[in-house]
């Protein structure tokens, strides 16, 4: 979510202005893993997204149609003030600009088909649409009460986001994920780098310099979804788990990672027929482990 600094609240009134069955809200283990499962809400979301994106270019273009873009799809504490509560959601689907809505979008796809896949369309939406709500009122509150900047709008998907890398950092805390779409590193490090990020950014604003992001919508997503696994998902996750209706991939040991890859090389290099027995029932271990899952 980026805040719109440079852009003008003009002046207005109120007046003017499931996958199948998903027992326990998951997605169940049933005849294909659940990771192979088709995407429903994430495609749908990206086509919203979409849609209010090329109506802020159609805004460029009439002065009209960017006064009604401003009034219902920015958030601020200024338009909750005037009564337009409907963007508190709104906001969260509405990306001005195209770098804004295609690295939100690519990282929507890249986690949320994760997580929807996972957890089933119903539970995917309700935390998505929980997050978004979170995020854009923690936004007005940093900016009501910690910028004292009540005037300047907010808008994008990325608080409703930050929620979904939260939570999958907790569920998938060693899974590689690339920081800066470079650096490997484990999925709750990063997200915790990213929070740390907007914890500077938000005190860098408070005295006046710092970029036109929303920290505190971000903060808001990473706290909700936190909140909203530790809280909902993870009893239920672990519930069906243990009812065999859902299976997590197996989480390797540093260990076990390094004599994967030792092996792997082996076998390039020398041949699997150089593999002495030890080594070939490591395999077959790790083999059965993955067909478990």
């Amino acid at each position: 979510m980026a805040r719109m600094s440079e852009t003008p609240v003009p002046e207005y009134s109120p007046s003017s202005t499931s996958v199948g069955h998903e027992p326990g809200g998951l997605t169940p283990r049933g005849p294909e893993p659940w990771w192979k499962r088709p995407l429903r809400a994430v495609p749908v979301i990206i086509g919203l997204n979409l849609i209010v994106f090329f109506m802020w270019q159609l805004a460029a273009q009439s002065q009209a149609w960017r006064d009604f873009m401003i009034v219902n799809f920015l958030i601020s504490p200024y338009h909750l003030a005037h009564g337009l509560w409907w963007t508190i959601l709104t906001s969260a689907f509405s990306h001005s600009a195209f770098w804004h809505f295609a690295i939100n979008m690519i990282v929507l796809w890249s986690f949320g088909a994760v997580l929807e896949r996972l957890w089933g369309v119903r539970v995917f939406v309700s935390f998505y649409l929980i997050a978004a709500i979170v995020s854009s009122l923690s936004y007005c509150g940093v900016a009501q009460w910690f910028l004292h900047q009540p005037q300047v709008p907010a808008l994008g998907a990325s608080g409703a986001i930050t929620g979904l890398l939260m939570a999958y950092a907790l569920i998938f805390p060693k899974q590689k994920i690339l920081l800066l779409g470079i650096i490997p590193i484990p999925a709750f490090i990063g997200v915790m780098a990213f929070v740390v990020w907007d914890l500077w950014g938000l005190f860098i604003q408070r005295h006046g310099g710092g970029l036109p992001i929303a920290h505190g919508a971000h903060l808001g997503g990473a706290l909700a979804g936190a909140v909203l696994y530790y809280a909902w998902l993870k009893p239920k996750i672990e519930d069906a788990v243990s009812r065999g209706e859902l299976a997590l991939p197996p989480v390797l040991s540093r260990r076990e990672e390094r004599e994967l890859k030792r092996l792997s090389e082996k076998m390039r290099d020398e041949g699997p027929e150089m593999l002495t027995p030890e080594e070939r029932q490591f395999l077959i271990e790790m083999r059965r482990r993955f067909e478990h899952h």
